[in-house]
């Protein structure tokens, strides 16, 4: 009601008081108070804690949805209920089988089992019930919000050669030795010799691109220790210092907090007082590399740290909407029965889903950043998209997608 119709609520339990107000209004009962439009209650609302439901998906018109609300409700299920579900990834606190990486997959959710997974229905849903609201309340002004586009960008790797440490550089070249690799050999020579620009790094252009598109653009620096999952450059080099302080000059930045803090607050709390060193500003956003988190916990140390907005709520297998909205909504704690003040931002897409796990060519993946964008802009959600600099690169697994980070900006802003 008030993040995607933007319509002002009041609650009352007094019937009184319900049957004396004159402007539009609904009861969320198990039977109707008058004429007003009424929608049968789900238990589950009603309920503490996490418990193993039942979930009965059907067909409502062009959409599905679950929960039925009976024969009396105004409409046919009860979507408050639903959207609950969904949207505080009740399904992720009851037992599953997590990946390699230790996370929650796609295949074990009801949007992917449903096949509903590239759809922001609960969005739709919103929009079906204000259509409901319009019929009965015509007279009653509505507002209506605008579709909005944020690009995000992971800082995995800054850098391909430069600025790794001796050790590391030796190793590498090793490595590429024995394997033969003579290209890569040749093209960490001429980046180390100044002969060519290292391929990763591509902030110039990204920055360039935020400016021609006049894109909201945020960057996620990962700078943490180097772990076998953190490869990153060493934040005590002063080159990738100065890289982070110049990108605070023209766009925002958060922290992409490194494998290992998807169950460790101090950890977590060390990169995040590591990144507020260099850039002299107080982190409040965030994206979980490798979108390793875990529900409640990774959320609830965000919070204990004054984390205001974290952007890792998206598969890496799969396209689509985890939480089955494309609407920033702020994380509901069902350990704890409260909504948080953290703000959690779905995205919709990541460059390295389309190439990696569903192997697609960077053609093929525009048309499904397209179907994407055409799904949020019909509910004028909010179409977030991550990236890597490393996908501008035209190196080795990105080679041919180099143009793809600009067509998808103007699809997005079109």
């Amino acid at each position: 009601m008030t993040r995607i119709l933007l319509i002002s609520i009041d609650f009352t339990s007094k019937i009184e008081d319900f049957v004396a107000h004159n402007g539009p209004k609904m009861s969320y009962t198990k039977s109707p108070l008058g004429s007003e439009i009424f929608v049968r209650s789900s238990n589950i609302m009603f309920e503490q804690g996490v418990n193993d439901l039942e979930i009965n998906v059907a067909k409502w018109e062009e959409t599905i949805c679950f929960f039925n609300a009976g024969s009396k409700s105004s409409i046919p299920y009860d979507i408050f209920a639903a959207s609950f579900y969904l949207i505080t990834r009740y399904e992720e606190y009851l037992p599953h089988v997590k990946d390699i990486h230790g996370r929650f997959t796609a295949e074990q959710s009801l949007a992917y089992e449903h096949n509903f997974l590239e759809k922001p229905v609960i969005d739709i849903w919103a929009y079906k019930f204000l259509a409901k609201l319009k019929e009965k309340f015509p007279e009653y002004s509505y507002p209506k919000r605008n579709y909005e586009f944020i690009s995000t960008i992971d800082v995995d790797n800054a850098f391909a050669f430069k600025h790794k440490s001796l050790l590391r550089s030796t190793g590498a070249f090793l490595k590429d030795l024995y394997k033969f690799n003579f290209l890569n050999i040749f093209n960490r020579l001429a980046v180390l010799i100044n002969i060519r620009k290292d391929p990763f790094n591509n902030f110039e252009e990204l920055l360039k691109y935020k400016n021609k598109y006049n894109v909201r653009t945020l960057f996620f620096f990962l700078i943490a220790d180097y772990t076998t999952f953190d490869t990153n450059v060493s934040a005590s080099k002063n080159k990738f210092r100065l890289l982070i302080k110049s990108i605070v000059d023209y766009a925002r930045v958060g922290l992409h907090p490194s494998y290992f803090t998807m169950q460790n607050s101090q950890l977590l709390k060390k990169e995040k007082q590591r990144l507020e060193e260099i850039t002299n500003i107080p982190v409040k956003r965030s994206r979980q590399h490798y979108l390793r988190f875990s529900l409640p916990e990774t959320y609830q140390n965000l919070i204990d740290l004054e984390i205001e907005e974290d952007y890792s709520m998206g598969y890496a297998s799969n396209v689509g909407f985890r939480a089955s909205t494309c609407t920033p909504f702020y994380f509901y704690d069902l350990d704890f029965e409260i909504q948080t003040p953290l703000k959690v931002f779905p995205f919709a897409l990541m460059d390295t889903t389309l190439n990696d796990y569903m192997n697609l060519t960077p053609k093929q993946s525009l048309g499904r950043i397209r179907d994407l964008r055409n799904e949020v802009k019909d509910v004028d959600g909010t179409f977030i998209t991550l990236f890597h600099n490393e996908s501008l690169s035209d190196y080795l697994r990105w080679k041919g997608w180099k143009t793809l980070y600009e067509s998808m900006l103007k699809i997005a802003t079109s």
